[in-house]
């Protein structure tokens, strides 16, 4: 595959850009995406006599002439994003603006030999009723270690998987690009292109709910590390002889705050029966019951003293909260917020933490951007599917003219 002119890959940046947030003006598209004035114009010009953006109304003047603002005409083009869990799979289509159009969720055995073969049918019914006229590609999220996004070689103890050749075998499936990342990094990239991580040079993502993860920004772009597992904060060991964690290890984060562990700690209190999980143990913290909120809690100040390590470390300019585990935020955050903020140095203690809502189908939103966010890969990180994608955006353009 031929690799992209700069003015090619700043012509789907510009479309992936705009879809994400809304018209805008040259100017303004041209500070966000690095680029000169003069090729933003050219970019520009090209992309409205293509018929894919077209101007609107005047944007606000800043004492000068008031510039155009900028808005997709095409909105053709589409995404899939799957999340892959060990017992369950969630696939969503999404708009180039990052909106979901679709979804569906299925029931997954990760740990059955033919597990790739049953994600492949999956995916095969899914993309049998896309909406979109044109897929750009697919981005897959899973636990666990991708060591290269544009390979898709899975490690994972969650899922069961040692080197799953999950890129490949989707590739040959569907004669699509397939990017591959680890879930947290997805939702960090989610959180990039359209959240609370938007305009953020150094941010961690964390996320809490069946495991505890993070996603590390740097400079804007997500850190990955030697093998692509950098934000394993789970695994940050806190409690020798502690209960085993799903590593082997014992003692880490997730084997004290996870879904699991909570509910295990709430079993031997008494506040659960054998059949009751988290569910019924944040209904039982909801009608004030003391026992289920002190087990939050001391949840809580275990993740606020872990992450504030995290945070002398890396020195964010902002940590983002979300997964299915902010659900009960509310009992979990005082705690949190005495030890967090105790744990920092002085000049770090005013870092800001948001708490993000949390939908089910956000994990594979995250996997679809990780397709989306291509046209901003300028380290190369989505290698040559990024580039696929890329020109298949591109090629947009020859379709605008047909039309």
């Amino acid at each position: 595959m031929p690799t992209l002119a700069k003015s090619d890959m700043t012509r789907s940046a510009v479309l992936t850009y705009i879809g994400g947030h809304g018209p805008t003006s040259r100017a303004d598209l041209a500070r966000a995406l690095s680029v000169s004035p003069a090729l933003m114009t050219q970019v520009t010009k090209s992309l409205l006599d293509d018929g894919l953006i077209a101007e609107l109304e005047n944007s606000p003047s800043r004492g000068g002439r008031p510039g155009r603002l900028l808005g997709l005409v095409s909105a053709g083009e589409g995404v899939v994003g799957v999340k892959v869990a060990a017992d369950n799979v969630t696939v969503v289509e999404v708009g180039i603006d990052g909106t979901v159009q679709r979804s569906a969720s299925e029931p997954f055995r990760a740990l059955e030999p033919d597990a790739l073969d049953a994600l492949e049918a999956v995916l095969r019914t899914f993309l049998s009723g896309a909406a979109s006229s044109r897929l750009l590609g697919i981005g897959v999220a899973t636990p666990g270690t991708v060591g290269e996004q544009s390979v898709g070689v899975v490690e994972s103890t969650q899922l069961g998987w040692a080197a799953m050749p999950v890129g490949h075998a989707l590739r040959r499936a569907f004669g699509l690009p397939v990017l591959v990342d680890n879930n947290v990094n997805a939702l960090a990239m989610a959180e990039i292109l359209y959240g609370r991580a938007r305009g953020c040079a150094n941010a961690v993502v964390v996320t809490i709910g069946t495991g505890v993860g993070a996603a590390v920004i740097v400079d804007g772009t997500i850190l990955r590390g030697h093998a692509g597992g950098a934000g394993e904060i789970g695994h940050i060991p806190m409690i020798e002889d502690g209960p085993v964690c799903q590593c082997g290890a014992r003692g880490c984060l997730e084997a004290l705050v996870g879904e699991q562990a909570l509910v295990a700690e709430a079993r031997e209190r008494g506040i659960l029966d054998g059949a009751e999980g988290i569910d019924r143990l944040r209904e039982a913290a909801a009608d004030g019951d003391p026992a289920a909120l002190g087990v939050f809690a001391r949840a809580g100040h275990l993740l606020g003293r872990a992450l504030a390590g995290v945070v002398n470390t890396l020195d964010p300019e902002a940590v983002i909260l979300l997964g299915e585990g902010v659900t009960a935020w509310p009992y979990w955050a005082a705690a949190f917020e005495r030890a967090f903020r105790a744990g920092l140095v002085p000049a770090l203690r005013a870092v800001p933490v948001s708490v993000e809502t949390w939908q089910d189908d956000r994990w594979a939103q995250g996997a679809a951007c990780l397709v989306l966010g291509t046209p901003f890969d300028a380290q190369g990180i989505s290698g040559d599917q990024g580039r696929w994608v890329r020109e298949r955006l591109a090629d947009a353009a020859h379709r605008g003219r047909e039309r």
